[in-house]
């Protein structure tokens, strides 16, 4: 077997449950996926990050040609959009988690970056992150606001549903995701102290 590979999938699989045992993502909501030689490893349509395992990923190109049996996660196109656009970027992570949620419901976001950097560390761990306007998930609308938005943001968050994070590997896109969830959170509570 493909030792690289074999650790994609064990960090993946690790990312998954730490997020699912943590209440950073629930039921069969979330999706990530990564590039391993020229193929996309994405969540297929209904696993659960909690129970996630190696046999739970769908296998695409670049264009969405599948190479096994099982059907993507209705996001795939939001991963590849990333991936075309971002060629740093091996790794997507989506869930809907709370914070992130939260914020992405207030009105008046800046759309190029939407998320306040009381701490430092979202622009170390992230950069930019983007406001997508609300549309249905898993719909084309979706897929052309956020292809629209894609080039001017470092990660986004996609209005009333949640954030999209990229990573270089998968373990950094979980580090940004975590500092992105922290700093909406701190945002939140200081929304209106400030």
């Amino acid at each position: 077997m493909d030792q690289i590979l074999d650790e994609k999938f064990n960090d993946a699989i690790w990312v998954a449950h730490s997020l699912f045992n943590r209440g950073k993502a629930s039921g069969s909501i979330a999706n990530l996926s990564f590039v391993h030689e020229d193929k996309v490893y994405i969540t297929a349509t209904g696993t659960c990050f909690g129970t996630l395992k190696r046999d739970d990923f769908a296998v695409v190109d670049m264009e969405g040609n599948q190479y096994n049996e099982l059907k993507p996660s209705k996001e795939l196109p939001l991963h590849l959009s990333v991936f075309k656009a971002k060629p740093d970027a091996s790794t997507v992570l989506h869930v809907h988690s709370i914070y992130s949620v939260l914020w992405s419901c207030l009105p008046g976001l800046d759309e190029v970056d939407c998320i306040p950097d009381h701490t430092p560390y979202l622009k170390m761990k992230l950069g930019t992150v983007g406001l997508v306007p609300y549309e249905k998930p898993g719909s084309p609308e979706l897929f052309d606001a956020f292809n629209e938005r894609v080039h001017a943001s470092d990660g986004w968050l996609l209005s009333h549903h949640g954030p999209v994070v990229p990573g270089k590997s998968i373990m950094e896109a979980f580090f940004a995701f975590e500092e992105l969830e922290e700093s909406a959170h701190i945002a939140w509570e200081l929304r209106n102290r400030l």
